[in-house]
C-alpha cells in the first residue's frame, strides 16, 4: 500500500500541474490541509478494468492525505456526462458505457477514524453485449459527496477503462499466389494532404526480403510501401518507403506476435508508430499523396516468390488526417467504423469468400477476383486477374487482442 509520504509527493506534483491551469486554486490551496481524493488518481486518472467475463468487479476507494480525526463519509457515483469533457481536455475518444452495462454497489463508503483509506465501493460490469468492439469505453466514478473533508477537484474522478480480450479472424498472406493490387475507380481516388495508414500484422518467420503491402496512387507514384530486410537491413527491420525517402524502423520486430503499425503524415513529417508509440520519422515535402490502389505482398513479376511475407494481416485503415498518439493507442484492436476522417477500413475478418469489405459507408470494398498486377517486367499492369482461389483465413488462439 502506498505510504502517506509517497502519496503527498505525488499529490503535490499533481497540484502544481493543476495550478498552471487554475491560478485561483493554485494560489489559495493550503498544502498542509487534509483533503480527500479517489485512490490512484494522483498518478493517472485512467486505469484499466480487465473484463474477461461478466459479472466483473472493480473496487474503488477514497484516500485522505492524512489520517482522519473522525469518520469521514463519502458517496461515490457514476457520471457519464464527464466523458465528453475528458475527451476534449485530453484529445481522446472514449465512450461512456450504454445503459444496463454497469452498476455500483456500496457507493456510500467511510474513512474510519485514524485511517487514510476508505472502505471500497464496487463497480460491476454486468453485461458487455451492448459494447462495440471498435470503441473504447470508460466508467467515470466520481466523489459526489464528502462529509468532513474537502474534495481535491482534479482527483475526484477515476475513469475505469474497460479492457476486453477480443478474438478475431485475419487474412493469411503467406501464399505468393495471392499477391496482387486492387485498383479503385477514379471517383474513389483520395488526394490526401494529411493521412494515417494503418495495418495490423503477424509474422511467422523472416527471410531475406519480405514485402507486406503498399498504399499507392494508380500509377504507383508517391506510394507508401512496407517491406522488411531490404538494402542490407536486418530481416526484422521494417522499411517504410514513403514519398520523400526511406524510413527504417528502430524496432526490430519479433515473430509470433501481433503489431499495429501506423503511418502518419501531417503535411510536414512522415511518422511511423508501432503499437501507438513513435518509432521513426522523416521530413515531408508539403505535397499531397493520392490513394487509389492497395497492394498485398510483392505483386511484381517473379518477385512475388522471392519477397513473400509469411504471416497474417488485419485492421487495414485509411484516414484523411494524421491521428494523435492518444488516438492511435486507443485503436490497437479496432476502431469505430464511423470515426472522424476514417475513409476506408478493411477489418480482414470475413473468414470466407474473397471480398474484403469496407466497414465504413464509403464503398471501398476490394474484390480479389478482379485485381491487377505487373506480370511481365516493364509491361505495366494487367487487369481482371482472379486470385480469389488463394484467399485464406485464420481464426485461432494466436488472434487475440487486449483492448
Amino acid at each position: 500500500m502506498m505510504n502517506i509520504h509517497t502519496l503527498k509527493t505525488l499529490l503535490w506534483g499533481s497540484l502544481l500541474t493543476f495550478s498552471m491551469f487554475s491560478c485561483a486554486e493554485g494560489d489559495s490551496f493550503d498544502y498542509n490541509k487534509n483533503v480527500v481524493l479517489v485512490s490512484g488518481t494522483e498518478t493517472n486518472p485512467v486505469v484499466k478494468f480487465v473484463v474477461e467475463d461478466t459479472p466483473s468487479s472493480y473496487a474503488v476507494t477514497a484516500t485522505s492525505t492524512n489520517k482522519v480525526d473522525e469518520d469521514v463519509r463519502i458517496k461515490f457515483g457514476i457520471d457519464n456526462s464527464l466523458v465528453e469533457a475528458y475527451n476534449e481536455a485530453h484529445s481522446t475518444n472514449y465512450y461512456p458505457v450504454p445503459d444496463g452495462t454497469v452498476e455500483i454497489e456500496n457507493q456510500d463508503v467511510v474513512i474510519e477514524k485514524g485511517k487514510t483509506f476508505s472502505t471500497p465501493a464496487t463497480v460491476k460490469v454486468i453485461s458487455t453485449e451492448g459494447l462495440d468492439e471498435g470503441r473504447v469505453y470508460v466508467i467515470p466514478v466520481t466523489i459526489q459527496q464528502s462529509e468532513g473533508l474537502d474534495v481535491l477537484v482534479p482527483s475526484k474522478t477515476i475513469y475505469l477503462q474497460i479492457s476486453r480480450v477480443l478474438h478475431f479472424t485475419s487474412l493469411n498472406i503467406s501464399n505468393p499466389e495471392l499477391y496482387s493490387n486492387f485498383m479503385f475507380s477514379e471517383d474513389k481516388k483520395l488526394s490526401l494532404s494529411n493521412f494515417t495508414y494503418e495495418i495490423k500484422f503477424y509474422s511467422e518467420e523472416w527471410h531475406s526480403i519480405a514485402r507486406m503491402c503498399c498504399f499507392s496512387s494508380a500509377d504507383g507514384s508517391r506510394s507508401n510501401m512496407l517491406r522488411f530486410g531490404e538494402a542490407g537491413m536486418d530481416v526484422n527491420c521494417l522499411q517504410w518507403v514513403c514519398p520523400t525517402g526511406s524510413v527504417p524502423s528502430v524496432t526490430r520486430f519479433s515473430t509470433n506476435r501481433w503489431y499495429t503499425l501506423s503511418l502518419t503524415y501531417d503535411g510536414s513529417k512522415f511518422t511511423m508508430y508501432v503499437d501507438g508509440v513513435k518509432d521513426a520519422q522523416l521530413d515531408g515535402d508539403g505535397q499531397p499523396v493520392d490513394f487509389q490502389m492497395f497492394e498485398i505482398g510483392m505483386s511484381w513479376t517473379s518477385y512475388r516468390y522471392s519477397q513473400y511475407f509469411k504471416g497474417r494481416i488485419a485492421e487495414v485503415r485509411v484516414w484523411n488526417r494524421a491521428l494523435t498518439p492518444a488516438e492511435l493507442q486507443m485503436g490497437l484492436c479496432a476502431v469505430d467504423p464511423h470515426s472522424e476522417g476514417l475513409m476506408a477500413y478493411w477489418k480482414m475478418n470475413e473468414g470466407e469468400s474473397y471480398i474484403f469489405h469496407d466497414s465504413t459507408d464509403n464503398g471501398y470494398d476490394m474484390d480479389w477476383s478482379n485485381t491487377c498486377r505487373e506480370i511481365n517486367e516493364g509491361a505495366g499492369n494487367t487487369f481482371g486477374l482472379d486470385y480469389s482461389a488463394h484467399v485464406a483465413w485464420d481464426a485461432d488462439e494466436k488472434n487475440e487482442c487486449v483492448q
